[in-house]
């Protein structure tokens, strides 16, 4: 599968999550933001830093996951994160909360 085919999969099924998150996963949008830079943090890094959080992994190799971002009256943004065969964040992507 080509690299945007299979980006746009990953995002797809991020959209698809609903509801509040499983605990260890709730983590602030710009702790996020901050903390995760593509081409050099890790899935070990992500795992020390935030924890497990909901996951999609691909024949391929890749991996998303996905961390929600509380977004107040109970909604959450969500933080899709794109992770290489070798185990390097290789893209991010922010998606705000659905409108109430």
């Amino acid at each position: 599968m080509k690299m945007p085919a299979l980006l746009l999969s990953a995002l797809l099924l991020a959209g698809c999550a609903t509801g509040s998150a499983p605990p260890g996963t709730q983590v602030p949008g710009e702790r996020l933001a901050a903390t995760i830079v593509p081409g050099r943090t890790t899935k070990a890094e992500l795992l020390a830093a935030f924890g497990t959080t909901k996951s999609v992994v691909f024949d391929s190799g890749f991996e998303v996951w996905v961390y929600q971002s509380p977004a107040g009256g109970g909604r959450f943004a969500e933080y899709v994160i794109l992770i290489d065969p070798q185990g390097v964040v290789s893209r991010t992507r922010q998606r705000p909360p659905a409108a109430p």
